[in-house]
């Protein structure tokens, strides 16, 4: 298959976010007055939305706004500090952009917040948007957010013949983009647990960025030939 479009997920897969997620997860589990999760646990708090989180972990609905409000204002100070880019991954958009092939972010985080983080680590200037979740919880799931992307590209077309492909770290990603007929390149780098993707079924999963940057250019005219693991 010659992809023409790639959404890329942002937590675990672009960047190395959970030091500032947990951190901010643990902020707001304070401000709720409920005892936080293992560090285990918070660890699976990267990458889906954060109110699935709360609500899955047992907080009561009446904390949810609490514990969101206070994750939101201490990430605000961590997002872009406590985060760093996996390594290639900008010369992985840069080759990305050399073979023709379009690429955006799709991700679980606020869009005001993942454009902020985009622009901070110049991938804005190597993709073709930034799409995430709304503040208000209209556009929350990574369905929502992969469904606002092609929406907003033009990618429809596209996705029904097969010509966009997701990358993610989580499950979500696999089931969220598969919704939209969308079929996922699972990374192994991010932060599923043991057993997660291979129970969500991705296309295919990597273990390395050269890797990935291979079976994304497959077919693309201006690709250079890059060996696998």
């Amino acid at each position: 298959m010659t992809y023409r479009l790639a959404l890329l997920d942002l937590d675990g897969t672009l960047t190395d976010s959970a030091p500032a997620i947990t951190a901010s997860v643990r902020a707001a589990y304070a401000a709720m007055g409920v005892p936080a999760p293992d560090a285990a646990t918070l660890r699976t708090f990267v990458g889906p939305p954060i109110w699935d989180n709360f609500t899955a972990h047992g907080v009561p609905p009446e904390l949810v706004e609490t514990g969101i409000a206070a994750y939101r204002a201490d990430y605000a100070e961590r997002a872009t500090r406590d985060a760093v880019l996996y390594p290639g991954i900008l010369e992985l958009l840069t080759a990305l952009r050399a073979a023709g092939l379009r690429t955006a972010v799709a991700t679980s985080k606020p869009e005001p917040t993942a454009r902020r983080i985009a622009a901070h680590f110049g991938l804005d200037a190597l993709v073709d948007g930034v799409f995430g979740a709304s503040f208000d919880q209209s556009r929350a799931s990574k369905a929502a957010v992969v469904a606002h992307a092609l929406d907003s590209l033009g990618a429809r077309d596209l996705a029904a013949r097969g010509e966009v492909v997701m990358v993610g770290d989580r499950e979500h990603d696999v089931l969220g983009s598969r919704a939209h007929g969308v079929e996922c390149i699972a990374v192994t780098w991010g932060y599923a647990p043991p057993g997660e993707l291979e129970a969500a079924a991705p296309l295919a999963t990597v273990t390395t960025v050269d890797e990935l940057r291979a079976r994304l250019t497959v077919g693309q005219a201006g690709a250079d030939p890059v060996a696998g693991p």
